[in-house]
Parts: structure tokens; sequence; C-alpha cells
């Protein structure tokens, strides 16, 4: 197993603020590695660092010779104004790739990663369809090294299933470093986690292994912590106390006493301190304890825009204790659905059928994925506590500073323009002002967004133990299966309907992108026999049946999708396995025939 980057030493801050201190970290041809840590604890820089894109304070990197690494920052940059073919191929510029080999390079990339339409300007892309342009570009190079910052901000459930196939496909980069707070993701798709963080004395845990493995290993280190911190308290107390007896009784004992004394009193102080650095966000939304049994209802509900029918005839009742998910692709109704909950009964004229009923006073508390609520130009403290230097939670007053601490801010932070801080650090904002409202029904719109594990863990605990009724928008599998007790899926041939488990809605999506697909393939056809290139007779001819045997290969895929629901399949672990083992087969031969296509429409092209 080769080295491919060695990194020793490393040391990073900004002013005052120390990121990290004498990280060590090797990453070896096989690696799949996850990077995770609070928010601050320097994720981001430390990749940049490993990819020469930012200097360290101190310490070496020591990359491979010739290693070709490739960076996807959590931000895009894309020529607006370009479509999406043209923006992949000017990330070729200056590579040593011939200009076929870089048409046919682009056009299976985005072949593979679903876009209907290569000539698509990329300023008309949601955000979900960028990330996914982001990471194609990110894959185009073929880099030896995958680095990737929080690739699974932005995209829905499909186009993280889509990434976890692309980095499970065994053709891509010898190693990968991926910063995610997606648990499920990075179970699925690591063999070694990293954490960074102040309470490890390293300054990092490192366990190969996936993110399930390493979730244990780092239980036992934190129990094994705070034991140390006990008997180290303990034996620290006992020689304090024999310093305390004065200088008569200290004359008599050995000198090597009154310097071990003193070093346990600093070992005691290192320990603490990584312990305390421990602490999590401190997230408990209030209930009113309303016993109403229906606090809304949504009864017989349609609404559309123009032609476009976002959902029809759709019932929902929300109780105490009820906890709804909502599935669907971006743009396919659910922040709508969302705002027209959050309205209450106001919501009823924004249908074009049905009505919407809501109990006596009840308490809507809404938190907006687009965080409208949050004024960047304000300073951290004003956002905490609006109206003074205090807040009033559960009928109790609370200094703005001791409020500030629950959400894991400093004192020296508050007079901090909001604006100024990390996205996970604005969503606990918002996070803090849902808190300070009781509520009868929470509506969270894509609340994980930017948040770290840590705050993830207590979110998900805090909804649970939440009493009222609860909405959750969500792309972040884990939260949902923890959460939710029924989903409602958008988009499925069901139309809008409830599901047991988000696996169930994806089976019934329709298979519109292979259909997309087949219509892009059909006018980059045209446009290169308008092109007048030329094929070899068996070349032509393979080309003029390569259509009808994607097509046989796709209906394949599809009887044997539905083979697997069959009782007696689910019932025999056997056959379901070769069945299973027959789709993985199928499916790479249609990718390599979409491959061949790609090729002979590039020796078309001329």
């Amino acid at each position: 197993m080769s080295n491919i980057i060695v990194c020793k030493g490393v040391s990073k801050s900004f002013g005052p603020q120390e990121l990290f201190q004498n990280i060590d970290l090797i990453v070896h041809s096989g690696d799949k590695i996850g990077v995770i840590g609070p928010n601050g604890s320097g994720k981001s820089t430390l990749l940049k660092i490993l990819c020469d894109l930012e200097q360290s304070d101190s310490g070496q990197v020591v990359r491979q010779k010739f290693v070709r690494l490739s960076y996807l920052a959590q931000t895009d940059l894309f020529d607006d104004q370009l479509t999406v073919f043209d923006n992949l191929l000017a990330a070729l510029d200056g590579l040593d790739f011939e200009d076929a080999e870089k048409y046919t390079l682009v056009h299976t990339i985005l072949s593979r990663a679903d876009f209907a339409d290569d000539d698509e300007l990329v300023k008309n892309l949601s955000g979900g369809w960028r990330k996914r342009l982001s990471i194609c570009r990110a894959l185009l190079t073929k880099p030896d090294v995958l680095v990737m910052d929080e690739p699974t901000n932005h995209l829905d459930i499909e186009g993280i299933l889509w990434l976890e196939k692309i980095l499970a496909n065994g053709n891509g980069p010898a190693a990968y470093l991926i910063v995610s707070h997606d648990r499920r993701f990075l179970e699925s798709s690591t063999n070694r986690i990293v954490e960074l963080s102040s309470v490890y004395p390293n300054g990092t845990l490192q366990v190969q292994g996936p993110y399930s493995k390493f979730v244990e290993v780092r239980e036992d280190f934190l129990s094994g912590q705070a034991e140390e911190e006990l008997k180290l308290a303990n034996k620290a107390k006992r020689e304090v106390e024999w310093l305390r007896r004065g200088p008569k009784a200290r004359a008599t004992k050995a000198k090597y006493r009154i310097e071990e004394a003193h070093k346990l009193t600093g070992e005691l102080a290192e320990v603490k301190a990584r312990n305390r650095s421990l602490s999590n966000v401190q997230i408990d939304f209030e209930a009113t304890g309303r016993k109403t049994k229906k606090l809304l209802e949504m009864i017989g509900v349609t609404k559309s825009f123009g032609d476009n029918l976002l959902f029809e005839n759709l019932d929902i009742t929300l109780e105490p204790g009820s906890r709804l998910g909502l599935l669907g692709r971006n743009g396919c109704g659910k922040s709508t659905l969302m705002k027209m909950l959050a309205a209450g009964e106001e919501g009823s004229k924004h249908a074009d059928h049905g009505e919407i009923r809501v109990a006596d006073k009840v308490q809507i508390v809404n938190f907006d994925q687009d965080r409208e609520g949050i004024d960047p130009d304000i300073t951290l403290k004003r956002a905490l506590a609006p109206e003074g230097d205090s807040i009033v939670f559960r009928d109790r007053s609370l200094h703005v500073v001791s409020w500030a601490k629950k959400f894991l801010f400093r004192p020296d932070q508050l007079e901090t323009r909001v604006g100024q801080l990390s996205g996970g650090e604005q969503a606990r904002i918002l996070i803090a002002g849902l808190m300070r409202s009781p509520a009868d029904i929470l509506l969270l719109d894509e609340p994980t967004n930017d948040l770290d594990i840590a705050s993830l863990d207590v979110l998900e605990a805090s909804l649970i133990d939440f009493p009222g009724a609860l909405v959750l928008v969500t792309h972040d599998r884990f939260l949902l299966d923890r959460v939710c007790h029924r989903l409602l899926g958008f988009g499925g041939k069901s139309g809008v309907t409830y599901y047991a488990d988000y696996m169930q809605w994806l089976a019934d999506l329709p298979d519109g992108a292979q259909e997309k697909k087949l219509a892009k393939k059909a006018t980059a056809t045209a446009k290169a026999l308008k092109k007048g290139g030329k094929l070899s007779y068996m070349d032509q001819r393979e080309y003029d049946q390569i259509e009808e045997k994607i097509a046989e290969a796709e209906a394949k895929v599809t009887g044997l999708q539905k083979k697997m629901d069959l009782p007696e399949v689910v019932s025999d672990q056997d056959l379901l396995a070769a069945t299973w083992a027959e789709i993985e087969l199928t499916q790479g031969e249609i990718e390599m025939l979409y491959s061949r296509w790609d090729e002979l429409e590039a020796q078309l092209a001329g």
C-alpha cells in the first residue's frame, strides 16, 4: 500500500484562533477517508493544505511525484452564461487530452450523471444539479486523489445515492478524502474516519473502518478519558493536600514528589480542557403542552402552478407526537406545501381546492431553508437577543452570554456580524430563535444543512423528545429513519402519497432519467450526422443497433427490479442475491454501451 500524501506536524491558525496543531495524516492508495469534526475545527482548511491551495503555519506535506489531485469546494464557480457541456470542456483546457478524448470524457460523465440536456445554460440549473455538475468536473480529470468538501450539500436523496454509486466504481480515483456530516453516506462510502478535534491529545482520532466502527472506538476513548480525569483529580487532590502541610513536612520528602505533584496538576488541567471541549449544542424545543387531539387538518387540497400540478386531493392530519417526513426531488412542491402549512388556515387561500383547518390558538413555528429570517448585517448578540441583553426561555430570564454558550458561541464572538459567521453557526442562530418560541407544530425545512455531526445528534434527540407535531424536510436518511413515523413522497408513479420508508419511495419513482438520456443521444446523433463524419462499415452497423441494445438492457433491469419485489424472491436469500447480481451486471453493460455510443459519436463529429 503506497503513500500518496504524507502530512507531518501540520498546524494552522487564523489570527488568535488556533484551528489545529501538529496534525499527522497519511493518505494511502485505496483509502476512502471521511473527515469529520465540529464546526470551526479546520476541516476545510486541512483539505486545502493537502491540495496545496493554502499554506500551513508549520509542518510538512509531501505528495507523491506526479500525483494528480482534484478538489471540490463547498461553493461552485461556473460561467453561468455557458452550457453544462462547455463548462466541463473548459475544465480540460491545458490538460494532456486529445480533442476527441475530451468530448468523449465530457459526454460519458454527463451521461452517468443523468443530465437531460448538455446544452442547458448553467444559470438555469437548481442547486442540486449545480452540485452534480461540480462533482462531474472534479472527476473529469481522472484524479489520483479526489478531495471533496461537503459534496452531499444541496443533493437530494437520489443525488446522494448517485454519488455513492460513482464512488463505489472501481475505475475511480486511487484514494479520496471527503468532509461530510451525512452519517449514512459516511457509513456506505468510507473505509477510514478521521475526526479533527481538540478533544484528542494528538488533535485527531483516526479509525480504520466505516463510520459505525468509528463511533464505537470514539465512545471507548471518551469513556477512558473521563475515567482518566477522575483518577488524575483524585491523585492530584492527595498530592496538593500533602503540599499544603507546610515547609517542615515537605522538607522531609523527596524533591521528586513535589515536582510530581505540580506535573499532576498540569496533566489534570490538560485533560479537563480536552473534556470540556466536548460540549454540544443544547437544542431543546419547547412545546406549549396543548392536549388537543387534532392540531391541523389538510383536507383534499390541490395545488398547481400553471400547468404544473404539485399535489392533488392531499390529506394530512397533524396530532401531538406525529412526525411526518417529506420526500421529493428539488422543485417538486415540498417547500410550497410547508409554506401552506405554516400559514395555517390562511394557507387555504393559496390552494386550488380543499381547505386547511387549525385548532384554536395553535402555535406554528417554521424553519425556512432559505434562512430569510436572519439579517447578515446585525451582530451575533442582536441576533440571539433581539430585545436587549437577555432572553426569556421557559419563563426564565437568561443573559445573552449564557444563551450564546448553549449554542457553542464564545463571548468574544457576540459583536461579530452574522454575515461573517459560518453556515453552521448561522443555522444554530436560527435554531436558537425557534427555541424561544413555544410550539404546537414544528415545520423544519432542511434544518441539517451545515450542522456538524455532534449538533445533528442533539437535534435528532430533541426532535424525538418534542411532544408536539413535526413536519420535516431533509435529505439526511439517517435522521429520517430515526425521527419520522410516516413519509409523504412526491413524484412517484402513485402520485403524492405515503410510504413506509425512503427506499419504497425511490422504487416508486418513474425511470424518466433513461428516457431523457435517449432523447439527448438522439439530438447528439443528429448534430453529428450534420457534420458529415464517417464510420467504418462495422462501426456504422454497431452504431445503428446500439440504441435498441440500450433500450433492451434497460427493460431487462426494470424487469429484474420488479422480480426482486416478488414474495418468493424476497423470501429466498440466494435467489435475491442472484437477481441483484444480475441487475448489477446488466447496469454495467448499459454503462459500457453508453460509453461506446459516446466514442462512435466522437468519431462521427470528426
